[in-house]
């Protein structure tokens, strides 16, 4: 009997080390590949794109997609099961596409490539997005306190986007003058 515990508890510690051991491998692969907050799709738009303003930008749409959405689901009068979460999924991949575009856009900026039309658009396009949110937040209630945590962090982001986008436009200047000759 006691030699049959033992193989049992053997055999339980076994499984529960493979387990373990897989968990951390799976974690390492997925860690290796795609950021969590991105679709395979959306994963192949960023690895084809070769231009360093052009990943910055795609990062921004994917960013301008996700505050879409929850601008929708929010707006729904009969709203979907577990909406607290999705609320506040989309309002974290909305921070993490916009801090990886802002991440970019710095990357860019310091590798000399040419992001005139990259930086404007982010400049608009945080511009918008920050109003966007602050009215969000100016609505208040139980629903908004639900997601206040994730609203304030996607404000945060959205404010140091402007914030490197402004940083990168005054480093280039205002766009040349074109002259008649």
């Amino acid at each position: 009997m006691a030699k049959n515990l033992k193989r049992v508890a053997g055999l339980g510690l076994s499984v529960l080390a493979l387990a373990i051991v897989s968990l951390a491998w799976a974690r390492i692969s997925r860690a290796q590949g795609q950021p969590d907050f991105l679709s395979p799709n959306e994963a192949n738009q960023v690895r084809d794109e070769q231009d360093p303003g052009g990943r910055a930008k795609l990062f921004l749409n994917f960013a301008h997609d996700r505050l879409q959405k929850f601008e929708y689901e929010l707006a729904l009068k009969t709203p979907q099961m577990r909406r607290e979460e999705l609320l506040n999924g989309l309002l974290d991949g909305y921070s993490s596409c916009l801090d990886e575009g802002a991440e970019r856009l710095r990357d860019a900026r310091e590798a000399g490539a040419n992001l005139r039309r990259v930086i404007s658009a982010f400049q608009k396009e945080t511009k918008e997005n920050l109003e966007t949110l602050k009215k969000i937040e100016a609505t208040g209630g139980p629903e908004i306190n639900s997601i206040k945590d994730n609203l304030d962090d996607a404000i945060g982001s959205t404010q140091d986007a402007l914030d490197e986008a402004n940083k990168a436009a005054k480093e280039y200047g205002s766009v040349p003058i074109r002259r008649k000759t």
